[in-house]
C-alpha cells in the first residue's frame, strides 16, 4: 500500500530516532507516569475481572457460560455485531467513495453527519428509537397494527447498534482515500476497466488495511456497547440481554461470580481486537517502511 492510513496511523521521520533531546531523567519520569496510569487503570482492573472471575475454580467458571440466558446474550451479541459490521462496511465505503472521488453539494453536511453518533450520546440514540418506533410513537400505532415489534426486541436492538458503530469504518476510509486522489481511477477508466473491475483491482488492495482497521474497531465497538442497547432491549432475560446487559443483570442480583466471569469474556474479546489492531498497524508500518525505502532508493 503506497500511501499511509493518515487517520490513526503515523511513522517518525526516522525509525527509532527520539522525538525531543530530554534529559534521561525527564524521559524516566514520563515513561513511569504512563505506566502507573497503565496499571492503574488498564491493568490492576483486567486482573481484578479474572480474579474474581475464577474465584470460585476453572469448573464454575465454565459451568456459568451453559446457563441458557448466558448462551442467549452471546448468540445476540453476535447477532447484533454479525449484522451491524457488514451494513457498516456496505455504507463506510459507500460513503467514502462518494465523499472522496465526487464534488456534490451536501459533502460536508454528509461528512459532519456521520460523526454524529460519537458526538450523541448512545442512551439519547436509544431514546430517539423509541421515540420513533416505540408503542407510543410516530409509528408505533402502524407497527402494532402490522404486528411488527422492533423496541424491545432483536431489530431495536441491531439498528441501535448500526447507528451507534457506523462512522468507525468510514472515518477510517476517507482520509485515506482522499489523499490517493482519483488519478489511479482514471488511468484504470482509461484502460477500460469497469467500475467493479476498477474498485476490485485498484481501489480495494490500497485501502484494504484501513478497511480491516475499521472493521476491527466497529467490531469491538458493537460488542461492546451498552447505553443504546440497554435502552430499546426492554432488558428481557434470554430473550434481548447482550453481554454487556447480562453482566449488569448479574451484578445488580449479587451473583458477582458469574457477573465477572461474563465481563472476563468481553475482556478476552477487548484484547483480541487490541491483538488484531497492533497486528495490522503492524503490517501497514512495515509496508509505509519499506514504501520510503523504495522512494528513498529511485
Amino acid at each position: 500500500m503506497a500511501n499511509a492510513v493518515t487517520s490513526s496511523l503515523s511513522l517518525p521521520a526516522r525509525a527509532g530516532a527520539p522525538a525531543t533531546r530530554d534529559t534521561a531523567l525527564t524521559r524516566w519520569l514520563l515513561t513511569g507516569v504512563a505506566l502507573t496510569f497503565l496499571g492503574v487503570f488498564l491493568i490492576l482492573p483486567l486482573v481484578v475481572v479474572f480474579a474474581e472471575a475464577l474465584r470460585e475454580g476453572f469448573g464454575v467458571y465454565l459451568k456459568i457460560f451453559q446457563d441458557p440466558d448466558a448462551l442467549a446474550a452471546i448468540r445476540l451479541t453476535l447477532i447484533a455485531a454479525g449484522v451491524s459490521v457488514p451494513l457498516n462496511v456496505v455504507f463506510g465505503l459507500c460513503a467514502a467513495w462518494a465523499i472522496t472521488k465526487f464534488k456534490f453539494r451536501g459533502r460536508s453536511l454528509l461528512v459532519t453527519l456521520i460523526d454524529l453518533p460519537i458526538a450523541v450520546s448512545p442512551v439519547v440514540a436509544g431514546l430517539i428509537y423509541v421515540l420513533v418506533f416505540g408503542r407510543q410513537g410516530w409509528l408505533g400505532p402502524w407497527l402494532a397494527e402490522h404486528d411488527i415489534k422492533i423496541i424491545f426486541a432483536v431489530p431495536g436492538i441491531v439498528l441501535a447498534t448500526v447507528f451507534i458503530t457506523f462512522p468507525y469504518v468510514a472515518r477510517e476510509l476517507i482520509p485515506l482515500m482522499e489523499e490517493q486522489g482519483v488519478e489511479e481511477e482514471q488511468a484504470a477508466m482509461t484502460l477500460g476497466a469497469r467500475g467493479w473491475t476498477m474498485f476490485r483491482r485498484v481501489t480495494l488492495p490500497n485501502i484494504r488495511w484501513a478497511l480491516l482497521y475499521g472493521v476491527i474497531l466497529c467490531n469491538a465497538r458493537a460488542m461492546g456497547e451498552f447505553g443504546a442497547v440497554s435502552v430499546v432491549s426492554g432488558h428481557i432475560r434470554g430473550q434481548t440481554n447482550t453481554l454487556p446487559l447480562h453482566v449488569e443483570i448479574l451484578y445488580n442480583e449479587y451473583s458477582f461470580v458469574a457477573a465477572f466471569a461474563t465481563a472476563s469474556l468481553l475482556a478476552i474479546l477487548a484484547i483480541i481486537t487490541l491483538v488484531l489492531k497492533s497486528a495490522v498497524e503492524y503490517r501497514v508500518r512495515r509496508q509505509m517502511e519499506l514504501s520510503a525505502r523504495m522512494g528513498d532508493e529511485s
